[in-house]
């Protein structure tokens, strides 16, 4: 059980919470979208948002600002959450306008909002999780392309919500995280998307 816990946390990781979201927003929209610009969005995301961190990780734990991949202390949590928001925010400002699709924009800055307040948090000691900041923006966000579509993805929507409880579940069993900052970080999660919705919706 704790070998298969350890998957989850790792598969739904908050890095590849971005380019989740992106690839989904092109499953599911109906518009025609040219491969040239969905490689367009989904590449430099990719790059940005996942082997960026990752890179910068190594080079944190290499010299001891942090001790492990999920970033168990506030005080660790501070520059990754930090550098996290600093890519965000290039991608709003760099990457989305050459390809501009708005529910894709707003679906990071609902990410933006979500890491500034995770970010402003920590600075009163309060962690958030920031897997359920993930997957709750992301389960929110196939909500909202749903309804946006009049697309029925009941079956991938209820799929997620089960996953969504599985990574709750995994950090409570591997004593990552308390049940509040679970429920905070999927309150932030969720919250973040649904108050960019009246902009695109």
């Amino acid at each position: 059980m704790r070998d298969f816990l350890s998957i989850i946390s790792y598969l739904f990781h908050p890095i590849f919470i971005p380019v989740g979201g992106t690839i989904a927003y092109f499953l599911i929209t109906p518009k025609h979208t040219p491969i040239e610009v969905q490689g367009g969005n989904i590449l430099p995301i990719f790059i940005l948002t996942v082997i960026i961190p990752m890179v910068t990780y190594l080079i944190l734990k290499n010299i001891g600002m942090v001790h492990t991949i999920f970033i168990a202390t506030a005080t660790e949590r501070k520059y990754p959450v930090a550098i996290h928001l600093i890519l965000l925010l290039l991608i709003l400002y760099k990457v989305i306008p050459n390809n501009y699709i708005v529910e894709v924009y707003y679906y990071f800055v609902g990410l933006a909002g979500a890491s500034i307040t995770c970010l402003v948090l920590l600075f009163f000691n309060v962690r958030a999780s920031l897997h359920l900041v993930g997957v709750g923006g992301l389960l929110m966000y196939l909500i909202t392309l749903s309804v946006h579509f009049e697309t029925n993805i009941v079956i991938a929507i209820s799929i997620f919500i089960c996953i969504t409880g599985l990574v709750a579940s995994s950090r409570l069993y591997l004593k990552a995280l308390t049940k509040p900052e679970l429920i905070i970080g999927f309150c932030i999660g969720i919250i973040s998307q649904l108050l960019t919705v009246t902009y695109w919706l």
